[in-house]
C-alpha cells in the first residue's frame, strides 16, 4: 500500500514558511486533478526563485507578490507544461523581469479523449533558459540542480535545492495520489527510470507542487514503484489466460472499480502495454495482445 499523506494545513492566497529556505502559497484552483490547488513555492529571502506559479489567476499573482514585498523574484521555475503550473508564468515575468526556466515541448498532444486524465496543456509555453538536459540555477543562498525526469510529461523537470536536500517533484512523486501516464507524451518506461533515478539521490523531503511534503522518501518511492509493478504483473497474468485487447481486459482486472473509470484505467493500460512491448515481453496486433 502507498503511504499517502493528505493532510496539509493551508489557506488559498495565505503565505506559509514552510521549511528555512521555503514558503508556499496555494492557488485556488481544487480539482480532482490538482488536489487542494496548485502550491506555488518561493525560496530564498531578498532575492527569490519562484516555482510553478500556476494557472493563470490574477488573485494568485497578488498573492505571490504580496508574500515578498521589498524582494526580489530572479528565476520562474516550471516543472512542466500543464495548465496548474506554468500559465501564470508570463504574467509573473511581466511584473517581476525574472527569467523563466524549464524545458520546452517538442509537440503538443491535445488531450482529446472522452474522458480527461489531467489538467489542460499550456500548448504556448516556452521558457527563456531551458534545462532539458539538466543544469544549475543558482542565487542568492540558494542553488537548484534541474533534474530531467520524463514520464508524466515528456518536458517534466525536478528541481534539487542543494541547501536543504529536498526536492521539488511537481507531478513525477505527489503524496495525495499516484501520478497520471497518459501516451503518447506520457510514458511509463522513462517514469519508471525517473523514479529508479530521483529514489537514489537520497533527498530527505520532496515538496510535490500539490499536497503535502513527503518525508519518507525511500519507502514512499519504493511503494509508488511497487503499484506500477503490480498493475504490469496484473496484466502479464491476465495475458497468460490468452491473448486480448485492452478493452476486453479493464473490465477482467478492473471489476471491481466502477465501470466509468473504466475508459480512465484503460488509458493508464496503454501505458503499461507499450513499456511491455519495448521491454519483448508482449506483442500485439490489430490491438491484440498476447505474452511472448
Amino acid at each position: 500500500m502507498i503511504p499517502y499523506v493528505r493532510q496539509i494545513d493551508f489557506e488559498y492566497g495565505r503565505c506559509d514558511q514552510v521549511s528555512p529556505l521555503v514558503r508556499r502559497v496555494i492557488a485556488n484552483n481544487p480539482s480532482p486533478f490538482t488536489y487542494v490547488g496548485t502550491g506555488t513555492y518561493i525560496v530564498g529571502r531578498g532575492e527569490v526563485a519562484v516555482i510553478d506559479p500556476g494557472p493563470d489567476d490574477p488573485t494568485h499573482l497578488e498573492a505571490i507578490l504580496a508574500a515578498i514585498p521589498g524582494e526580489r523574484v530572479t528565476q520562474i521555475l516550471i516543472t512542466h507544461h500543464h495548465s496548474d503550473h506554468s500559465p501564470l508564468a508570463r504574467p509573473l515575468q511581466a511584473a517581476t523581469g525574472a527569467p523563466i526556466v524549464g524545458c520546452a515541448i517538442t509537440e503538443a498532444h491535445a488531450d482529446t479523449s472522452e474522458v480527461r486524465m489531467e489538467a489542460d496543456h499550456d500548448a504556448a509555453f516556452e521558457p527563456d533558459v531551458s534545462v532539458c538536459a539538466g543544469g544549475e540555477i543558482a542565487g542568492s543562498g540558494w542553488t537548484f540542480e534541474a533534474i530531467p525526469t520524463p514520464g508524466h510529461t515528456s518536458n517534466h523537470i525536478c528541481y534539487a535545492l542543494k541547501e536543504e536536500n529536498c526536492l521539488f517533484s511537481g507531478d513525477h512523486i505527489m503524496g495525495w495520489s499516484t501520478t497520471v501516464i497518459t501516451p503518447p507524451d506520457g510514458d511509463m518506461t522513462a517514469y519508471l527510470a525517473s523514479l529508479d533515478l530521483i529514489r537514489e539521490r537520497g533527498f530527505d523531503t520532496l515538496w510535490p507542487t500539490h499536497g503535502p511534503p513527503i518525508r519518507d522518501v525511500a519507502a514512499f518511492i519504493d511503494a509508488y514503484k511497487a503499484h506500477r509493478q503490480e498493475r504490469i504483473d496484473q496484466i502479464l497474468g491476465a495475458l497468460r489466460a490468452g491473448p486480448g485487447s485492452i478493452g476486453e481486459l479493464v473490465p477482467r482486472l478492473y471489476a471491481d472499480v466502477d465501470s466509468r473509470l473504466w475508459p480512465a484505467a484503460s488509458r493508464s493500460m496503454l501505458a503499461a502495454m507499450i513499456h511491455l512491448e519495448r521491454e519483448g515481453r508482449i506483442a500485439q496486433e490489430g490491438g491484440t495482445y498476447r505474452l511472448v
